[in-house]
């Protein structure tokens, strides 16, 4: 059990529909990491927000995920993002975590973007809360973050929130708000990875990765509009004191 982890946002661009290409990419990004014990890339690091999902779809144990694999022990690190998915002839916009040790988690996103994801993709029903030394961390992906009755921390279930997000910039307002919003209600932490650049849709993307503690904090933003990786560490015994000395979750309908 670790009071505190260490957790890098990899704030990157995303190359259309070249799974190759980004996996190299992320690769050559990554290649200095410092010691971390969670690594967050994009959402739908390896094609970006494209819904060609039957020319892109991977299965479970496909070049993807036989990828962050390798990097999850190659670091010694948890590795969380999502990806395009095929199971049963249905695609998923699939995250995953992959612990050190090889072992991989999913979780569908419950929440399919309108004009074009809902017609494609299936959609989860089930969240995902894990546990990783000593916490308990809840994934969530891009428009889930709009519906707080979803993230509902019942009864603190989970201590850190995890966003992994393609969220363009003209809608930059919501994203910064709702997670500040996530975080304040939910009195975790809550750790949001955003790509940056251009897609082959016309849009536009800032970043605003950001990590914020259980109060609304800002505990520190990545540079608009620029590749960085940052890691932030965040506290669980501070976190722990001040939902004892304000336990609003216990009032939560």
């Amino acid at each position: 059990m670790k009071e505190s982890l260490n957790i890098s946002l990899v704030q990157s661009d995303v190359i259309w529909e070249d799974i190759n290409a980004n996996l190299n990419h992320v690769e050559e990004l990554i290649k200095d990491l410092p010691e971390t014990d969670i690594v967050v890339l994009p959402e739908m690091f390896t094609t970006a927000f494209s819904i060609s999902a039957p020319q892109l779809a991977e299965r479970n144990d496909g070049f993807t995920m036989k990828t962050v694999s390798r990097w999850a022990k190659e670091y010694n690190s948890l590795f969380v993002g999502s990806f395009i998915a095929e199971e049963n002839g249905c695609y998923y916009n699939r995250g995953f975590v992959v612990f050190p040790n090889g072992e991989k988690l999913f979780y569908d996103k419950r929440h399919l973007f309108l004009g074009g994801e809902e017609r494609i993709f299936t959609a989860g029903n089930k969240p995902l809360i894990f546990n990783y030394e000593g916490w308990n961390i809840n994934l969530a992906i891009c428009y889930d973050l709009r519906f707080p009755v979803w993230l509902r921390n019942k009864d603190l279930k989970y201590d850190l929130l995890i966003l992994v997000a393609e969220w363009p910039v003209n809608r930059q307002f919501a994203f910064d708000t709702l997670l500040t919003a996530r975080a304040i209600e939910n009195q975790a932490y809550v750790c949001a990875c955003n790509r940056v650049g251009k897609d082959n849709n016309h849009l536009r993307y800032q970043g605003g990765s950001v990590c914020i503690d259980h109060k609304g904090k800002v505990l520190g933003r990545l540079e608009d509009n620029k590749e960085e990786i940052r890691t932030f560490t965040i506290d669980k015994q501070q976190m722990e004191r001040f939902r004892e000395l304000a336990p609003f979750w216990k009032n939560a309908d």
